[in-house]
């Protein structure tokens, strides 16, 4: 066995640099060009972004730089970093009164009280809860249960799901399953539930997409077919984002989720909410899917039900799939040893206090039009086709040409991977360079922005988007003379 280190700890930007490059594997990234090709790294932008501290809606790196956390650190941060010390009373009461407890077949009062909180405040007959740690895990159980209650009520043939093309609904195998993006998904074997995928909701390019009726209608026949060709008595459940995230913030038409609701009805299927990213304010509502004025029969959350402060995630179960798993001869035959953990359930408590003490849902529905107008406003950039979102959730498509032509894969690396990060980090703005689906820039600020914050980051935005086009040689005058 190798000798521990006796080095002192990595504590400067360079240290850290090198820390990082010999020990830290970081997710969803390639690990050989993580770390920039610069012979001499010293904060330039071919280093790692290493961050170190937060305050209010700005994060600071290990150079001192702040900047805007337009993201919310990837859509979980919803109040931004000024509540630590909330939060640190809170986790210190509970770690002086029970540091750790199951729910395994025993409980603790900060999950009970966590239960009956969502409970009160989601829609409908949501009213039972299962806790897990994150988003994966939570769609993942969120199967698991769709599947003991299909067996508890006799129809345990009920094997099958739909899905919707290019959303991302976790990586774990099971929830990888539902994930309709197929980079994620390729080499890694068979997935373990048969998951048909359907059309998701982008309008822009689709031939009725100006048509919201028409559009909603195509798309929901199209669910249909998928259920009658898998076997509308095979089918367990139809999953779906309130606005889903990869691809770009697609907002559904008006009527989807309604005639999702009655298709569901119709054949006996479970309707699920997955509001891993649109719960916990970021539609300014509590879950994202009461927008639409549909019930669903499950619904998974995570990221923001701590604000980020500690990991967590929740599945929420109406009242039919709660019969089902109540009745005595079934067994719900999952777990998760840290789910419901003391301390996640304590922070997620003062989270929800937080939120309506400082008005959290009320500050995202006032400023919604104003961040709508803003994010519109750079449709006159020749690089912006379209702009789309709800809440504070929004995102811009990129495009080639005033045709709309979307970039060929060169182009998107070029653009996404390579110009588009360095860019953006010397505007001091965490956003999002994405093309699972089309090529997008999206955001998603810290809900405790203001009208003056949603305005530095739309102008930040037209900075890096401006300089973008004229990287891909679509400056103000050629889009004019075209």
């Amino acid at each position: 066995m190798a000798t521990p280190s006796t080095t002192p700890q990595a504590t400067s930007h360079a240290e850290l640099q090198r820390a990082a490059r010999e020990h830290l594997l970081l997710h969803f990234t390639k690990q050989a060009g993580a770390y920039g090709t610069s012979a001499e790294r010293d904060g330039g932008t071919d280093d790692l972004l290493v961050l170190e501290r937060g305050e209010g809606p700005y994060v600071f790196d290990t150079t001192g730089k702040r900047h805007i956390d337009a993201l919310s650190s990837l859509y979980c941060s919803q109040i931004g970093y000024s509540y630590g010390e909330e939060f640190t009373a809170a986790i210190g009461q509970q770690l002086a009164a029970l540091p750790f407890n199951t729910n395994w077949s025993t409980a603790h009062p900060a999950s009970i009280r966590l239960a009956e909180a969502l409970a009160e405040r989601a829609p409908g007959d949501l009213d039972h809860v299962f806790f897990v740690n994150g988003g994966s895990e939570a769609v993942e159980s969120m199967w698991k249960m769709a599947r003991e209650y299909f067996r508890a009520i006799g129809q345990p043939q009920r094997t099958k799901a739909i899905a919707r093309r290019n959303a991302y609904h976790g990586v774990t195998l099971g929830a990888l399953s539902f994930t309709g993006v197929p980079g994620y998904k390729d080499g890694f074997g068979t997935p373990p539930i048969d998951v048909s995928h359907v059309s998701n909701t982008n309008a822009f390019r689709a031939p009725d997409g100006q048509d919201e009726a028409a559009f909603c209608a195509r798309l929901l026949d199209e669910v249909r077919h998928a259920i009658a060709a898998a076997g509308a008595d095979e089918v367990a459940v139809v999953i779906a984002e309130p606005v889903q995230n990869a691809g770009g913030c697609l907002v559904p038409p008006a009527g989807y989720w309604k005639g999702l609701r009655e298709i569901c009805d119709e054949h006996g299927i479970l309707l699920v909410a997955d509001a891993v990213i649109c719960g916990f304010g970021r539609m300014g509502n509590w879950f994202g899917i009461e927008h639409e004025d549909v019930v669903p029969d499950m619904l998974t959350v995570a990221k923001g039900i701590t604000s980020a402060y500690v990991p967590g995630g929740a599945v929420l179960v109406g009242s039919k799939v709660a019969e089902g798993l109540f009745d005595p001869g079934t067994v719900l035959r999952h777990g998760v040893t840290f789910g419901g953990h003391p301390v996640m359930a304590a922070v997620a408590l003062k989270n929800i206090e937080i939120f309506e003490r400082d008005g959290v849902l009320e500050n995202v529905r006032a400023l919604e039009p104003h961040l709508a107008a803003g994010m519109r406003s750079l449709l006159d950039l020749p690089i912006v086709g379209d702009v789309r979102g709800r809440g504070f959730f929004w995102a811009v498509e990129l495009v080639k040409d005033d045709a709309d032509t979307r970039f060929d894969q060169a182009e998107r690396d070029d653009l996404l991977r390579g110009f588009l990060p360095a860019a953006l980090r010397e505007a001091g703005i965490v956003a999002r360079a994405d093309d699972r689906g089309d090529s997008v820039v999206q955001i998603a600020p810290p809900l405790i922005a203001d009208a003056a914050l949603l305005d530095e980051i739309v102008a930040a935005l037209r900075v890096v988007l401006t300089a973008a086009g004229e990287h891909m040689h679509r400056s103000p005058t050629t889009h004019l003379e075209s």
